[in-house]
């Protein structure tokens, strides 16, 4: 009796018939598909140490930030905790109402972020640094702007820090703006806080780098 594949050679062979069915086809969809559905466009995490941590995240906004939008550092944290325990697996993550209430006894920001992660007995903190937050370009189209920095200190080695970005200057809509007309200015602070969030959340979970395109094409519906 013939054995059955398991397997990578049954991966194999399912690659070779979609390849087959493209070629026949003359073109590659069907082979494109069956790589995105394996997840074959998919990048790793850049950072893999939150898996089976409890794991604070705490924004904090320069002065001009908090002035301009004092919601803006609360409503980052909470969406980069959601993702976080979203895709990363065996996470425990620290109540983010919690974390805003400590957060805002301490509204003179004269805190370091391993002082919040002691108080929450957290195994890890994601520090957020957000140095702009704007909406607008111009008085009648929203653009989304953002600079931001983060690192991850380990608590259960003393603070040490673990990992740390910049990112680049986060432009959204990237092309131009979108006029004001056509939608609230919540609607529109809520999306582009799901940016930043996704450029700063996917450093930690497998992602797929082609979803900045969706984000670009939601910005014009």
């Amino acid at each position: 009796m013939p054995r059955r594949m398991t397997g990578c050679p049954l991966l194999f062979a399912f690659l070779f018939a979609a390849g087959l069915v493209a070629s026949t086809a003359g073109c590659t969809a069907a082979l494109s598909t069956a790589m995105y559905l394996m997840g074959a466009n998919e990048i790793d995490a850049q950072y893999k140490g939150f898996r089976e941590k409890k794991i604070a995240v705490v924004c904090r906004p320069v002065a001009s930030v908090a002035f301009r939008d004092p919601g803006a550092a609360h409503d980052l944290a909470r969406e980069v905790n959601r993702l976080l325990g979203q895709n990363v697996s065996k996470i425990e993550m620290i109540d983010q109402q919690k974390v805003a209430a400590w957060v805002d006894e301490h509204y003179d920001g004269d805190y370091t972020f391993t002082e919040a992660g002691e108080a929450f007995g957290a195994d890890m903190v994601l520090g957020i640094e957000l140095q702009e937050f704007s909406l607008y370009m111009g008085q009648t189209l929203y653009q989304g702007k953002a600079n931001a920095r983060f690192v991850v200190y380990d608590m259960q080695e003393g603070g040490r820090v673990a990992f740390e970005r910049e990112l680049p200057q986060i432009a959204w809509p990237p092309n131009g703006g979108i006029e004001t007309s056509s939608r609230q200015e919540s609607q529109f602070r809520r999306q582009f806080i799901g940016v930043v969030a996704d450029h700063i959340g996917r450093h930690f979970y497998r992602h797929d780098p082609a979803a900045y395109f969706a984000q670009d094409a939601m910005a014009m519906q």
